[in-house]
């Protein structure tokens, strides 16, 4: 059951007593979680940079979606950007409900592998109607070869902050996040015309409200602020009381054998 669409994963609020699993970290890994899984600790193929982990975290070297893990051994779990890559993303997500009682889901949107597509990415993604809604790309008729992602994902995001409030605060836009408890209600390749339209038809005017609901004046202030507030504290916090980085996986093999 979806219960929220957080800015991004570090603005989550998770009790210091709980027990949190990062599925599939890559070079970002959330400093929060105990426990990362990584399937591919030497390989990056599928991130833009090495895989990296902090020293109190601990690593499984394992597939998402078999989880060496009993069930809700987790409280909390974190997976964001990975199910896009996934062969089976409905075992994928599947796993992560059944190690864990509830979790954070983000995955690039419709839209945002418009503006920049990876041929590494095989899902587009879109929240409807609180369903995690997924189709294969190549099942869709458009052609992704335009790339602008150094403009949208390597440029705007840090040059542009009317761009990165934009990000922060339109779910369906860049990116889908999806926080929920419980359960994930997930569709993948949907042959119901309703859904399968999203991704293989013209959106017309009432499908553009559907995934962008119009707010008011009033609760569109209200999401800019709140985004706002999280960047400037955010940013803050790393000016004033800079954390310590992640180390990378030789480091951290190096540190733990001793």
């Amino acid at each position: 059951m979806k219960i929220g669409s957080p800015i991004d994963k570090d603005s989550l609020s998770i009790n210091s007593r709980l027990r949190v699993l990062e599925v599939g970290p890559g070079s970002n890994p959330t400093k929060r979680a105990n426990v990362l899984v990584e399937k591919f600790v030497n390989d990056n193929t599928h991130r833009r940079g090495d895989f990296k982990i902090y020293p109190h975290q601990k690593l499984t070297q394992a597939d998402g979606e078999n989880l060496p893990f009993n069930d809700k051994e987790f409280d909390y779990v974190i997976c964001s950007h990975v199910l896009e890559h996934t062969e089976d993303p409905a075992k994928f997500v599947g796993e992560q409900v059944r190690v864990s009682k509830m979790g954070y889901l983000e995955v690039p949107s419709l839209i945002g592998e418009f503006l920049a597509p990876k041929s590494s990415h095989k899902w587009v993604t879109l929240d409807i109607d609180n369903k995690l809604v997924l189709y294969e790309k190549s099942k869709m008729k458009t052609d992704f070869l335009p790339d602008f992602g150094n403009l949208f994902l390597n440029y705007l995001p840090y040059k542009s902050l009317l761009y990165k409030l934009l990000c922060m605060s339109k779910q369906n836009f860049i990116a889908v996040k999806y926080e929920w408890k419980d359960s994930v209600d997930i569709i993948v390749n949907p042959e119901d015309n309703y859904y399968k339209s999203f991704f293989t038809e013209k959106w017309t005017p009432e499908m553009v409200q559907k995934i962008f609901p119009q707010r008011s004046v009033w609760m569109e202030l209200s999401e800019i602020f709140k985004s706002f507030s999280y960047y400037t504290m955010s940013k803050l916090k790393r000016t004033v009381f800079p954390s310590k980085e992640p180390v990378s996986y030789e480091e951290y093999s190096r540190t733990n054998q001793k």
